[in-house]
């Protein structure tokens, strides 16, 4: 099998020492070179021609969000961005992912040397999906620790009856790798009124505010991080958390968030899956789900519950995907009856919402 060729580009010698460590434990992959700032990495990646780049956001001589705007016109290629746990960091990550970059990784603040390593998994896993996102298509090693992959019943056991008590619609959407982008192109065509939108993107807890926060400028709708017990309204979307579980549950008189600091599920806190079956519980065919662009299968089996349990459920195509892996796990399950390029999703969602008949309630 063909190795992942991977350029690491880090103004810090010791980033660029630990992150070549990182990838080489992954026999899929190997570093072809380093480089210190962007016009460094523009000479190597003529010379190397790397699969992939790893990026810092902050470089010196030229900033990594220009070097990224000038590589994706110059000579697309994918990205995985690098970048401190703070509030500005994650305003330049998210808008690293407007310009094109595929993912990015948070860059432990203190204590680098354990924190990186605690991270090897992830580092390798996100830069060979990188090699096969778009915009390009194209040993004996340390084995690597793996977490256990535990189900949505770590969580929320499944329930044996769906229901829809407020009868009203409620939207969910679950998106990983590339889905920052693919939400914010559903909330901007979404209406001020529009039915409430419950999102869980994977995406670390320093990030998931600055998200909502960039979200609720881009849409017509009220956008915010999830709080628990936060009462769920229409022409509001919440955003879950990036350390919690985020779930729908009824309480007597209404839908309300749940936040939920269990285990990882499929490897990611907040899972789509936890939200999906928390809706198939509490809302069933009230539901409409549509599962965007990831890495991985997270989501998948929690739509195909949604489905079973009377919702109206759909997939990103395969062509607006940046990764077209937890929608092809849900197409192939039989989840979801459409498949839609992700400019075509917020329209559906709304028609599939208007055939939903609020007051029905069902236990």
């Amino acid at each position: 099998m063909e190795r992942v060729r991977v350029l690491v580009v880090d103004d810090s010698a010791l980033v660029r020492k630990l992150m070549s460590t990182m990838l080489a434990c992954d026999p899929g992959i190997e570093v072809v070179g380093t480089a210190a700032d962007p016009l460094i990495a523009r000479e190597k990646i003529k010379q190397l021609d790397p699969d992939v780049l790893t990026l810092d956001v902050e470089m010196p001589r030229m900033d990594g969000l220009t070097f990224l705007e000038n590589l994706m016109r110059l000579r697309p290629m994918p990205v995985v961005m690098v970048s401190s746990l703070t509030t500005e960091g994650a305003d330049v990550t998210l808008r690293a992912l407007e310009l094109g970059a595929v993912d990015f990784l948070a860059k432990p603040s203190s204590d680098l040397a354990s924190s990186f390593g605690d991270s090897a998994l992830e580092i390798c896993a996100k830069v060979k999906q990188a090699a096969r996102a778009k915009p390009r298509a194209r040993t004996t090693v340390r084995k690597l620790d793996v977490a256990p992959r535990l189900s949505a019943d770590a969580v929320l056991p499944r329930s044996q009856t769906a229901g829809s008590r407020g009868g009203s619609p409620i939207i969910a959407i679950g998106a990983s790798t590339g889905g920052t982008e693919a939400v914010r192109v559903v909330l901007e065509a979404m209406p001020p009124d529009a039915p409430p939108i419950l999102v869980t993107q994977h995406i670390p807890a320093a990030f998931s505010g600055p998200f909502a926060a960039r979200m609720d400028r881009c849409s017509a709708m009220r956008v915010c991080e999830a709080r628990d017990g936060q009462p769920i309204q229409p022409g509001h979307a919440y955003i879950a958390p990036g350390s919690h579980h985020l779930l729908v549950m009824w309480d007597g008189a209404k839908y309300v968030c749940r936040l939920h600091d269990g285990p990882p599920v499929n490897r990611h806190r907040p899972s789509v899956d936890v939200l999906f079956r928390s809706l198939a519980a509490s809302a069933g065919a009230a539901t409409i789900a549509a599962l965007l662009t990831g890495m991985g299968d997270d989501g998948a089996r929690g739509l195909l519950e949604l489905r079973q349990a009377g919702a109206a459920t759909l997939v990103q195509d395969e062509p607006s995907s940046v990764v077209w892996g937890m929608p092809g796990a849900a197409w192939k399950l039989g989840a979801a009856p459409e498949m839609l390029p992700v400019d075509h999703i917020a329209a559906r969602l709304l028609a599939l919402a208007r055939h939903i008949q609020p007051g029905a309630v069902c236990a």
